[in-house]
C-alpha cells in the first residue's frame, strides 16, 4: 500500500527501525542512544522505565525525534521490580504456567505508569528485555493491558522472527533462530487478531562478542540484507557498564553505529530511518 512521502522518509528507499535498547540502564547507555539520535543513526530506543536515569532524561527524549517504546522487565532488579530472575528461569516459569498472574499484571502496569509519568503519554511501541514480552504468562497480559489501555491507539509491538542473514555465521543463525522459537508465532498470531501492528522482521541478534570489527561485519551484513518494515535492535554505551553482561561490546556497538561508515551503510542499501512509528509496518 503507498503512503505519502515525509519528512526524513523516501518513497524509493527501504524504511526500517533502529532501536536501541536498555534506555535508562546507566548513563553510559543513556548518553549514546542520545548521541546516535542527533546523528540520525536511530530511530527508535526502547525504555527501561523503571532505570536510574530514564526519568530524569524525559525532556532529552522527548526532543529527540525517536519513536519511544517501553522495554518491558522481568528480569532485572530495577526500581520497584518484585518479578524479576534470570531468563533461563523465566523461560522455564513461563513455559510451565508459574508465573504470578496477579503480580504480572501488577508489575506490566506499574512499568506502563512509570513511562507515562515521565513522558507524558503512552509508547510508540512495547518490546521486551531479553525478549520477555513474547513469553507465555507475560504475553497474554501484555496484550490483554495494552488493549484495555490504548484501545484507541495501540503501540505497535516487537515481533522477533529472524530476517535474513546473508553473511551472517551460522551459530548466531542457531541463536536468532532460538530467539523466534520463545514465542515469536504464538505472540505475532494474537496480537495480530486483536489489532496490533508489527515490525515485519528482526536482526541484530548476535553473542556480543568480537569488538568493533565482528560488530562492523555483522552490520554490514544485516543492513545488507534487511527489507521494508524490518527492525534491527542494538546496545550501544560511551563506555563499558560495570557487571552488565553485554560487556566492552556496548562501547564497540558505539563507536561502529557513530562511524562515517554507518552512514555510507545506509545510504549503499538505501535504507531510511522514518519517523512515522507506523512506516512499514505490518499488521
Amino acid at each position: 500500500m503507498s503512503r505519502p512521502a515525509q519528512e526524513g522518509v523516501f518513497p524509493d528507499r527501504k524504511h526500517i527501525v533502529i532501536c536501541a535498547d536498555d534506555f535508562g540502564i546507566d548513563p553510559a547507555a543513556d548518553e549514546a542512544i542520545l548521541q546516535l539520535a542527533g546523528l540520525g543513526r536511530l530511530n527508535a530506543t526502547s525504555c527501561l522505565a523503571e532505570g536510574p536515569g530514564f526519568s530524569g532524561h524525559a525532556s532529552a527524549l522527548r526532543a529527540s525525534g525517536l519513536q519511544l517504546g517501553l522495554h518491558l522487565n522481568f528480569t532485572e532488579s530495577i526500581g520497584s521490580t518484585v518479578v524479576h530472575m534470570p531468563v533461563s528461569a523465566l523461560i522455564l516459569k513461563a513455559w510451565l504456567r508459574r508465573l504470578p498472574a496477579a503480580q504480572v499484571d501488577a508489575q506490566i502496569a506499574r512499568q506502563l505508569d512509570a513511562f507515562e509519568a515521565a513522558l507524558g503519554g503512552p509508547p510508540d511501541f512495547v518490546d521486551g528485555h531479553q525478549h520477555v514480552h513474547q513469553f507465555p504468562v507475560i504475553r497474554d497480559a501484555l496484550l490483554r493491558t495494552l488493549a484495555q489501555r490504548y484501545g484507541g491507539r495501540l503501540p505497535w509491538l516487537r515481533y522477533t522472527r529472524t530476517g535474513q542473514m546473508n553473511g551472517v555465521p551460522m551459530g548466531l543463525r542457531v541463536k536468532a533462530g532460538i530467539i523466534g522459537l520463545l514465542g515469536a508465532r504464538a505472540f505475532a498470531g494474537r496480537a495480530r487478531g486483536m489489532g496490533f501492528r508489527m515490525n515485519r522482521r528482526f536482526l541484530g541478534v548476535y553473542d556480543f562478542q568480537g569488538g568493533r570489527t565482528v560488530y562492523a561485519g555483522l552490520l554490514q551484513s544485516w543492513l545488507a540484507g534487511a527489507e521494508d518494515g524490518d527492525l534491527m535492535m542494538c546496545h550501544p554505551a560511551t563506555r563499558t557498564i560495570p557487571g552488565d553482561e553485554v560487556g566492552k561490546q556496548r562501547r564497540a556497538e558505539f563507536d561502529v553505529l557513530k562511524s562515517d561508515e554507518m552512514a555510507e551503510w545506509l545510504a549503499v542499501n538505501r535504507l531510511s530511518l522514518g519517523s512515522d512509528p507506523k512506516w512499514g509496518l505490518t499488521p
